[in-house]
């Protein structure tokens, strides 16, 4: 595959959050802890240089989110971007929303390649001219000048979340999106922001009965009245709200019973789930939980269709991954732009791909070790135990602080983007 990395040394504000391809695939979105925004652009084909296609470069960095302090809570909120989620493109400028704990905001990219001249109450340095020394009316004109990129902030929709906002999915109506923290869903519209409509609370009168909290939302990519949630106790709720104005009554409830003979002091933990995704036909539910990922038909709520094992090894290994808190990672699913794939993250810089036709899936790693151009990655295997070959790696020597969360897939070509702690590599299908 074909093959870039953008990264440093490590520091804690160039970890990235969250990865996001725009509707056409052409520009590529991460967020990361210090609160930026970085977009890429995809390099257009010349005649002379046609593999250069795939490479994505930088087209614009902006700080979307600062550090604030809330002094009626005494409380940080961090500036780290949860997610960011792209709007269709409607004209020549591009809108995204970016989100953090506690506020979500709508930005504008654009371009400008032309700036106006001639002012009559301005001179060419900006100052304001006398009106007595004006004695002819001049036309301003448009010059040329060097593309800039510029990042403004179109709309700030903050105030309505009391717990920390996990999720953000735009509605196809293209006129609402919501938003989800860990007890409640909100409903907004992208022209109001000082008003929310609350369509989901989990939240109890008395908090010692808290049983749940949501871990994930999404709106269905055709239908504008149906969205899922997810819970951290690995229960998913399809909701209509076309049925009442609060829905608290889900319409579905999709829930695989525990097998008996793996219950474990773990159990709980490892079946709450970290990310919910409809697939682009809308048919089906993906669903990650800690060591599986889970694909689920709409109208089948007992149990999933397909349940594939992302790193089953780990199984014998939950109490140390418990005492280092990695048990509680929340490593994110994709599907490909067909359904027909879909891609997750693992430990060690693995990740996972599943072929749901053929049956077959690999692991990779993004690491800097094979990160040269043009380099062909080669599929790796954990050894469990036993005698280990050349080519395997232990399950003990495993590097838990490398950890891969944050995947996403084009939306109509292999072209994946994966994060790796403060690295992004970009992989593409094998061009002859």
């Amino acid at each position: 595959p074909l093959k870039k990395e953008y990264g440093n040394p490590l520091q804690y504000s160039d970890i990235i959050s969250t990865v996001e391809f725009n509707h056409t695939g052409e520009l590529l979105a991460t967020g990361d802890k210090g609160g930026r925004v970085v977009i890429f652009q995809r390099e257009q084909e010349s005649k002379n240089q046609v593999h250069r296609r795939g490479e994505y470069n930088v087209y614009s960095t902006f700080q979307s989110h600062e550090p604030e302090f809330d002094y009626l809570k005494s409380l940080e909120i961090e500036e780290k971007i949860n997610k960011i989620r792209w709007l269709p493109q409607q004209n020549a400028a591009y809108f995204l929303l970016s989100t953090n704990d506690k506020t979500v905001k709508l930005w504008k990219v654009s371009e400008r390649d032309k700036r106006p001249e001639g002012y009559n109450l301005k001179d060419e340095e900006g100052r304001l001219r006398d009106p007595a020394t004006i004695t002819t009316l001049r036309v301003p004109v448009l010059r040329p000048m060097d593309l800039m990129v510029e990042a403004t902030p179109r709309r700030v929709f903050a105030n309505a979340h009391t717990y920390h906002i996990n999720s953000i999915s735009v509605n196809s109506d293209y006129e609402t999106y919501m938003s989800a923290d860990d007890l409640r869903i909100n409903l907004w519209n992208f022209e109001i922001t000082n008003q929310s409509f609350n369509i989901v609370d989990i939240k109890p009168a008395n908090m010692e009965e808290l049983t749940e909290v949501i871990t994930a939302a999404e709106f269905h990519p055709h239908h504008c009245n149906t969205f899922v949630y997810s819970s951290s106790k690995g229960t998913i709720r399809l909701c209509d709200m076309r049925a009442s104005a609060l829905c608290d009554r889900h319409t579905k409830f999709f829930e695989e019973p525990e097998d008996p003979s793996n219950r474990s002091f773990f159990s709980e933990i490892i079946s709450s789930i970290s990310d919910v995704k409809f697939s682009h036909s809308g048919r089906c539910i993906m669903t990650r939980d800690y060591l599986t990922v889970k694909v689920w038909d709409l109208n089948m709520e007992n149990r999933p269709v397909e349940t594939y094992q992302v790193h089953d090894y780990l199984r014998s290994k939950l109490c140390s991954l418990y005492e280092n808190d990695c048990i509680f990672d929340k490593f994110e699913c994709v599907w490909n732009g067909s359904d027909s794939v879909i891609m997750t993250g693992s430990y060690n810089n693995f990740f996972r791909m599943f072929d749901r036709n053929t049956k077959r899936d690999v692991t990779l790693e993004a690491s800097r070790e094979n990160s040269k151009p043009r380099a062909i990655l080669k599929p790796r295997k954990v050894c469990v135990g036993g005698k280990r070959r050349k080519d395997e790696i232990s399950v003990d020597s495993l590097d838990f602080s490398k950890k891969i969360l944050h995947t996403a897939w084009h939306p109509s070509e292999n072209i994946i983007a994966v994060a790796a702690t403060n690295n992004l590599y970009i992989f593409q299908d094998k061009v002859n």
